[in-house]
């Protein structure tokens, strides 16, 4: 006897549709258990991550500040998932988009320069990103390399990128000898939204990016293309598509989002470039648009939860200090069951009972 895993002969659409939320639901029970191992309690410390933060109105302001680099990352993602291609560095666009939109900040540090600063810094880093992003592209294409080993290594080329220039050129001169630029100027920031509060206009933008990835995936032939070349790659070859210019359309337009988002955290929660600006926004949002099953809608929700746990996690470690690396195996245990349950979707467990041979010559 033994146990195999053996496709399903039809996908259920509703079982697909409440995965996410199982998944959710196994991650809750699973942390349950770990809070208690660890001697905290269980209903509070579950309180403190998705309860408390709910009910302040500051809270909920920083939830949509943290779920902006979120959405506009996983968005992009999404993209690249649904058509076959495997962006597993978006940490690294998001960095490098961060480094390219700022050095215009750190030159015009000072001067007299007009309003025309922030939109070019925007669109640099976006540009920046989407470049990066098609290294690993190209290398996919040209050389049959693999995307998701490449796409991985040149976020840590992006990180150490950026640590040179606040530790060696970029740094600024009055800030003590700490690895940050100066304070960007009123032209280069992100405007505020409410006055007194962090939320700027990056969370707009994020949900003017939603609505166009809405638009494009449901409405547009390339939007099809996308669809078609990822769940049937046979077909869309019979039907002319070409898989290599969709893979390197996809990843410029993941990686151009992942360097949007890195420039307006930048230039606006941050305000400066330093050393750890992204707490993993770039893994993380690989959790956001599979539980947001790589649509655009649920990618806005599926980033609006995973953002409640980092705010969730900071509240847990102020008021029962509880350590701020449990909210990371929070996410990646969201991660596993979500995948699990994709899994079960299509393919189902099965006994095999071998049948047993009467050796010859006996009976």
């Amino acid at each position: 006897m033994y146990l195999v895993l053996e496709k399903r002969a039809e996908r259920s659409h509703t079982i697909a549709l409440v995965s996410p939320l199982v998944a959710i639901g196994l991650t809750i029970v699973t942390m349950s258990i770990l809070f208690a191992i660890i001697g905290k309690n269980p209903v509070a410390a579950l309180d403190a991550y998705f309860i408390a933060p709910l009910t302040d109105s500051y809270s909920l302001q920083e939830i949509a500040v943290k779920a902006t680099p979120l959405v506009l990352i996983a968005i992009g993602l999404s993209l690249c998932y649904l058509a076959n291609a495997w962006n597993i560095g978006a940490e690294g666009q998001f960095l490098i988009g961060a480094v390219a939109g700022s050095w215009i900040a750190v030159k015009t540090q000072g001067t007299d320069a007009g309003y025309w600063v922030l939109p070019a810094m925007l669109l640099l880093g976006a540009a920046a990103g989407a470049l990066y992003g098609l290294i690993p592209a190209i290398c996919k294409v040209r050389f049959g390399a693999s995307e998701i080993l490449t796409s991985l290594m040149l976020v840590y080329v992006a990180d150490l990128f950026l640590d040179y220039l606040v530790r060696g050129p970029w740094r600024d001169p009055a800030g003590f000898n700490f690895p940050t630029t100066a304070d960007f100027d009123p032209v280069a920031t992100v405007p505020v939204l409410i006055e007194g509060s962090r939320l700027h206009l990056g969370a707009v933008i994020a949900l003017v990016v939603v609505a166009a990835a809405s638009v494009l995936l449901g409405r547009t032939i390339k939007g099809f293309e996308i669809r078609v070349v990822g769940a049937a790659p046979r077909a869309a070859r019979f039907g002319g598509f070409n898989s290599n210019h969709l893979i390197l359309l996809t990843f410029a337009i993941s990686g151009g989002l992942a360097g949007l988002a890195g420039i307006i955290e930048v230039a606006g929660p941050v305000g400066h470039l330093q050393p750890g600006i992204s707490p993993g926004y770039g893994f993380t949002a690989i959790i956001v648009a599979f539980l947001g099953r790589l649509n655009p809608i649920g990618i806005l929700i599926a980033g609006l939860f995973l953002a409640l746990t980092f705010i969730g996690g900071e509240q847990a470690q102020i008021t029962m200090k509880i350590p701020l690396d449990v909210t990371k195996v929070f996410q990646g245990l969201l991660l596993f069951y979500v995948l699990a349950c994709d899994s079960l979707i299509l393919y189902r467990f099965r006994l095999i009972f071998p049948s047993r041979q009467v050796p010859r010559g006996t009976g």
